[in-house]
């Protein structure tokens, strides 16, 4: 990353209260961007945003919600911002059954109104969609996809957010190219790191029946997911978002940011794993949930490490380690916003020497 590109930009990050957008802020902040927020209220009691005091970082934070167009016209024209990084959204695959009405407006219409939104800003020079890994149409194949296969989804999420990606396509082609505006949208692994207290999250779940000194159950032990530290993939948005504002049209269309090939394990390996870093802990197998999980499901980030020149820095155990010492940092009663900008910059050392 450039760091001379950030200071002082104005950046809009909507969903900047959830997991990934409060590291974003950190980062974008001691990159030295002017940040701007838009989100609902923290979805947890106990979150990152209010542990890691991202409030203070913060040039404006408004809440409210991306169903409301109004009040994201109103927040944008507001921010006036350069670069836009939209991570409003339901995230999470069992609500999206329990409210699947909810899940296609927040994501769908959500992404519909922030792109209206971004057409009446003059300013705004690039836009980061980020959607996700399940947008694609899984075939269970034991091969990573690539931004091209076709996209899907057999739950709500999933579905919505294949839908979000369209809405981008569509804006992209019928408005915003011609505006001089970049859009790309940004598919990540599954995320883990300090600070996610998320229900129905995999390793959230971990740490709260370890500390619970109970058995974690988990209904898909087999499953194969990709997964990575929540830095790697804001790495990737960062780098975008800097090339799309370059205005080189092959940079406004879909990418992928997923972690190396071997960093796609099953559950039970990955638990496995934690097990042996925190005290205590244990997990076993209950076969409870009849709703529909995918098995198998691995990226292709071949684009982005050719043309972007973005590459995975910390592997897999680098991560668990990440996040087990994020863990006994808070439970430590550390300052958490410390502890998440060390970790910030020890990626970013990472990155300078690989």
């Amino acid at each position: 990353m450039n760091r001379a590109f950030w200071q002082g930009k104005r950046v809009l990050v909507t969903g900047h209260t959830g997991f990934k957008g409060s590291w974003l802020v950190l980062w974008l902040r001691s990159l030295g961007a002017e940040v701007h927020g838009y989100a609902l209220a923290p979805p947890t009691p106990t979150n990152l945003f209010s542990v890691a005091r991202v409030t203070d970082l913060l040039q404006s934070h408004v809440v409210a919600d991306v169903r409301d167009g109004e009040a994201v016209l109103q927040a944008l024209r507001a921010a006036d911002p350069e670069i836009v990084f939209h991570l409003a959204a339901q995230p999470l695959v069992r609500q999206s059954y329990h409210a699947p009405v909810e899940t296609y407006a927040t994501n769908v219409m959500g992404t519909v109104n922030l792109l209206e939104a971004v057409r009446s800003c003059k300013d705004v020079r690039a836009v980061v969609n980020v959607t996700t890994d399940k947008c694609y149409d899984n075939r269970e194949w034991v091969w990573g996809y690539r931004e091209g296969e076709a996209l899907g989804g057999s739950d709500p999420y999933a579905s919505s957010k294949a839908c979000a990606e369209l809405v981008t396509a569509a804006y992209r082609a019928s408005f915003l190219a011609q505006a001089g505006i970049a859009v790309a949208t940004a598919r990540a692994g599954n995320v883990i790191g300090g600070g996610d207290w998320a229900d129905d999250r995999l390793v959230p779940d971990f740490f709260r029946a370890a500390h619970a000194r109970r058995p974690l159950e988990v209904r898909y032990a087999g499953a194969t997911r990709p997964w990575q530290h929540v830095l790697e993939p804001l790495s990737g948005y960062l780098l975008l978002a800097e090339r799309l504002a370059e205005e080189d049209p092959q940079f406004a269309a879909a990418w992928n940011f997923g972690p190396a090939d071997e960093d796609a394990v099953p559950v039970r390996q990955l638990l496995d794993r934690l097990v042996s870093k925190v005290e205590g802990a244990q997990w076993r197998e209950t076969h409870e949930s009849a709703l529909h999980e995918a098995g198998y499901l691995k990226l292709d980030s071949s684009k982005a490490k050719s043309v972007l020149g973005w590459q995975p820095r910390w592997g897999l155990e680098e991560a668990l380690d990440k996040t087990v010492a994020w863990d006994r940092a808070w439970r430590g009663d550390n300052d958490m916003q410390k502890v998440c900008l060390s970790q910030i910059e020890t990626h970013e050392g990472a990155a300078a020497h690989g």
